[in-house]
């Protein structure tokens, strides 16, 4: 039965994100441009609704629009080189002022709790201060950046403290010196150094791009630094798809366990990519020892390896090398340091627009992880995208396994023809149901 509010099936559906990013650390980039956009007050609203859900908050926001619109406005020269603006002096008043001015507009807004406002009865208390120290660029290439800087420190253990006395930290696109001067930074650099310091669970920049796109238009959910900063080069020195993609690539290099590629566009994107099983976004992570990937023949030899104890236990039909060369296209594996330790296959009945999820198994000595939910969260994602509205299994010995995840006792009548003809009636395999 349909619920009569579509948003409390999805509220239901949300709650394991809920548990999980609980006291968990994220960094927030948000751009200038969605500070002075209509959607900057939903976007205040939300990162409201993660505090309260115990999501432990650090805020760094850009001003690059407002300072250009401002310098403009006053007839002032930018010098570009590489991307960056030489920030002389008269330059760094308005960068100065605009920073100050954004800042207080965040602490006013989210100190906003009227009746019938979205941030009713919220208390958030929202702390700034010189958590970043700078250096300055210099002279490079004969140019002399002269207000213009970098992160050289950033005081992770007075943030920590912050955010343990249950404050959100904002943090302005500045940074303060020994010598007592300040300087502009990037604050795309800002949120990586800050993401590195605290080992943040989550950095998430939010741009004026929906994620990264493949050349057939397909959004890409998942890349490596490597595949990230290929793309980086790519891209146009200064560009914010270029600092972004370095903020991500850099921090996945350092520790930061995933960066989230978002718009801000998108009224839903920050909600939607961490209380949604898909996402919305692209996600840059390290998988130097353990990946998700789709199957290729060379993993023949591996799968073989690992099915074949569990074959010989009856927990799942023997396949000969042969049959899985020819279905390899149908699997996904999770490879740890050139070892196969997980696989699950798709096998596609497009007549019934169902789904087999087959052939799903991880190496005993892996198995205390999430490994077999991962395995099965892709075959949903792939058997939905196949435009797929059930997804079947056949099992012998995890049954219970299968109910914990949604699927229902079902008949071989649920089966489509052929897999239904092909059905063993000596094993006597369980049949379970998902609808997608």
């Amino acid at each position: 039965m349909d619920s009569r509010f579509p948003f409390v099936d999805w509220f239901r559906n949300s709650s394991p994100y809920i548990n999980a990013h609980r006291g968990k650390t994220f960094v927030i980039l948000i751009e200038g441009a969605a500070m002075a956009s209509s959607r900057w007050d939903q976007l205040l609203q939300d990162l409201a609704l993660l505090h309260t859900l115990g999501v432990r908050l650090v805020l760094v926001y850009g001003i690059r629009p407002q300072v250009s619109a401002a310098l403009e406005a006053e007839g002032i020269e930018v010098e570009r080189v590489e991307g960056r603006w030489v920030a002389h002096r008269a330059i760094m008043d308005h960068v100065e002022r605009i920073a100050s001015r954004q800042r207080l507009d965040i602490e006013a807004q989210l100190s906003l709790g009227l009746p019938n406002t979205p941030l009713h009865g919220i208390e958030l208390t929202a702390v700034s201060g010189n958590l970043v120290t700078a250096k300055p660029l210099g002279v490079r290439g004969g140019v002399d950046f002269d207000h213009s800087g970098e992160v050289r420190r950033v005081r992770s253990q007075a943030i920590e403290s912050l955010l343990a006395g249950g404050n959100l930290v904002i943090l302005p696109p500045l940074g303060y010196s020994r010598t007592g001067e300040v300087f502009d930074l990037d604050a795309a650099d800002i949120a990586q150094h800050v993401a590195v310091a605290l080992k943040a669970d989550k950095l998430i920049l939010l741009g004026e791009s929906a994620g990264l796109h493949d050349d057939d238009g397909q959004l890409q959910r998942q890349l490596g630094p490597a595949q990230g900063e290929s793309l980086r080069q790519q891209a146009d020195p200064g560009s914010e798809l270029w600092r972004h993609l370095g903020a991500a690539c850099e921090a996945a290099r350092h520790g930061v366990a995933r960066t989230h590629l978002l718009s801000w566009h998108d009224h839903d994107a920050l909600l939607g990519e961490l209380f949604t099983r898909d996402g919305v976004g692209t996600m840059i992570t390290q998988n130097r020892y353990e990946q998700l990937r789709q199957a290729v023949l060379d993993d023949v030899g591996g799968l073989l390896a690992l099915l074949k104890p569990l074959e010989a236990r009856g927990m799942l039909v023997a396949r000969t090398r042969e049959r899985l060369e020819h279905e390899i296209d149908d699997y996904v594996v999770i490879e740890r340091d050139g070892m196969i330790i997980g696989c699950a296959a798709l096998h596609r009945f497009p007549e019934a627009a169902m789904g087999e999820l087959a052939c799903l198994a991880v190496h005993t000595d892996y198995r205390r992880g999430s490994r077999g939910d991962t395995l099965l969260s892709e075959v949903e994602r792939r058997a939905r995208r196949q435009g797929f509205a059930q997804l079947f299994a056949l099992t012998t010995h995890t049954t219970h396994w299968f109910f914990e995840r949604g699927f229902e006792l079902s008949s071989t009548e649920a089966l489509p023809g052929l897999k239904r003809e092909a059905y063993n009636q000596a094993r006597r395999s369980k049949v379970l149901l998902k609808s997608l």
